[in-house]
């Protein structure tokens, strides 16, 4: 027994005993007290709001402060903002859109009515074929009043003369014109026209008095013609070159109403 003793000596003297067994040691400290209990480091508010949050976490829903089936609209348009980007008031009119200008039509009926009357470059430079249309119908219908059914001669020599008249002009001026602008020159100039197929109807043209009657007419015809050109395409000192050839064509037009 002598020796379990002297062994028992030789080991590890320390604090623990068998009567502390039942309680917690806290970690081999003698403080035996809770280490988590609360005041232990310190109190924390929960009640106050965190001044951050995660990433990740989502944040608090506002509340929902309009009515039922009604939803708050998220972007309400000016009252003059416009849906389509414009409004049908700013539009132009639908003849204006279609080229029809019953102010210009008249102004470049009165230029050739008057062949003194100086011509305005900017409108008769528009390609406006409104007028020349009616003034072609209006012309094969007074033949068509003295038994001479020639619309397709009218519109065939119109077309034929707008063509190499197109071709001329681009020839002789610095500028260049469009096709519609010689026709729509040529085709108001006509107008003249209509009255010597006017004076066929009452009178017989086939005389002295007929030549004199559409010679005179073709002169005012080209006369016209050749105002215009000058004035819309700057070609000073070339008028009589130009109304050589519109001559040349109204002429075709003046034997058409005589014969």
């Amino acid at each position: 027994m002598s020796g379990f003793d002297n062994l028992n000596t030789d080991f590890y003297q320390s604090s623990y005993s068998v009567d502390d067994h039942g309680q917690p040691a806290g970690y081999g400290y003698s403080n035996t007290e809770d280490p988590y209990k609360q005041g232990q480091y310190g109190q924390y508010d929960y009640s106050q709001p965190m001044g951050y949050a995660a990433p990740g976490m989502m944040q608090p829903q506002q509340p929902y402060t309009g009515q039922i089936y009604q939803p708050t609209p998220a972007f309400t348009p000016s009252p003059t903002q416009s849906m389509y980007g414009s409004s049908f008031d700013d539009e132009p009119p639908l003849l204006e859109e279609l080229g029809i200008n019953f102010d210009h039509i008249w102004q470049k009926t009165l230029t050739v009515l008057h062949p003194m009357k100086a011509a305005d470059g900017n409108i008769m430079n528009e390609t406006d074929l409104a007028g020349p249309m009616v003034f072609c119908l209006a012309f094969g219908a007074t033949l068509l009043l003295t038994g001479k059914i020639q619309f397709g001669y009218v519109y065939g020599i119109s077309a034929i003369g707008c063509l190499g008249m197109y071709c001329l002009l681009n020839l002789m001026s610095m500028t260049g014109v469009s096709f519609g602008c010689v026709a729509s020159v040529l085709g108001y100039c006509l107008l003249p026209m209509i009255l010597l197929a006017s004076f066929g109807v009452i009178l017989s043209l086939q005389g002295m008095f007929g030549i004199i009657i559409a010679a005179t007419i073709i002169g005012w015809c080209s006369f016209s013609a050749s105002k215009i050109f000058i004035s819309a395409l700057a070609m000073d000192g070339q008028q009589l070159l130009v109304a050589y050839p519109c001559a040349l064509l109204y002429g075709v037009f003046a034997l058409i109403s005589v014969f």
